[in-house]
C-alpha cells in the first residue's frame, strides 16, 4: 500500500510528544547542526519567529554538560510545545490533501522528510500518524523517507562515552511540576 496523507490532516506538524519521558518535556522537530542556520535564515526572511534549542549532545569524559551538540530541536509556537512555526494555519490555504500547508515544504528539515518513519530496528511507521493507524502498513513510495532517515541516523552515530538530552520544560500546564530543564546525561 502506498503512503499518503489523510484528508484534512496536519497532525504531524501540530502534535508534539514527551520524549523520552515527561520529565524532559515535549520535544521539537529534530534539526541537524547543518540545518540550523538555514532554517533561521528562512524564518527571518519570512518574518516567522522560531525557537531552536539543543536536543542531543555528547561528551567523551565525565563532564557537567556536553562538549558537542549532535542535534537541535525546533519548538512549536504554542505554550504546550505544539504546532510547527512553519505550518500555515492563518492564510486559509490548504495543502493538496486538504490540511494546513507547510510554508517551507521544499526546504523542510530532514526529520520532516522522513515522516512517518521512525528509527528503530527494524524501521517502523509512527503509530500516531492517522494513515499508519488506519492502514498499519505502507510498503510503497517510502524510499526517499528511508534514505533520509538513514542520513539522519548516520549523523547520530557516535562512539562518545556520554550522551546528553536537553530537557525543554515545555508541555501541558498540568505537567509543569515534573519538568526538568537543561542538559541531562542519558544513562
Amino acid at each position: 500500500m502506498e503512503f499518503q496523507c489523510v484528508d484534512e490532516c496536519s497532525q504531524c506538524c501540530i502534535e508534539r510528544e514527551y520524549y523520552p519521558s515527561k520529565k524532559f518535556g515535549k520535544i521539537g522537530v529534530l534539526i541537524l547542526p547543518e540545518e540550523k542556520q538555514r532554517l533561521e535564515d528562512i524564518a527571518k526572511n519570512k518574518k516567522i519567529k522560531i525557537n531552536i534549542i539543543p536536543r542531543i549532545g555528547i561528551s567523551n569524559e565525565d563532564a557537567t554538560s556536553p562538549s558537542k551538540v549532535l542535534a537541535y530541536q525546533m519548538m512549536g509556537i504554542e505554550k504546550n510545545g505544539n504546532t510547527c512555526p512553519f505550518l500555515d494555519t492563518k492564510s486559509g490555504n490548504k495543502s493538496p490533501h486538504g490540511g494546513h500547508p507547510c510554508s517551507i515544504y521544499k526546504e523542510r528539515p530532514l526529520a520532516c522528510m522522513t515522516y512517518p518513519l521512525i528509527e528503530s530496528d527494524p524501521i517502523t511507521l509512527d503509530e500516531k500518524c492517522k494513515f499508519c493507524k488506519e492502514h498499519k502498513t505502507a510498503d510503497e513510495n517510502l524510499d526517499s523517507e528511508i534514505e533520509t532517515l538513514l542520513r539522519i541516523k548516520e549523523k547520530m552515530d557516535t562512539d562518545a562515552t556520554s550522551i546528553w538530552r536537553f530537557a525543554t520544560e515545555v508541555g501541558e500546564k498540568e505537567d509543569q511540576e515534573i519538568f526538568e530543564k537543561g542538559w541531562i546525561q542519558d544513562r
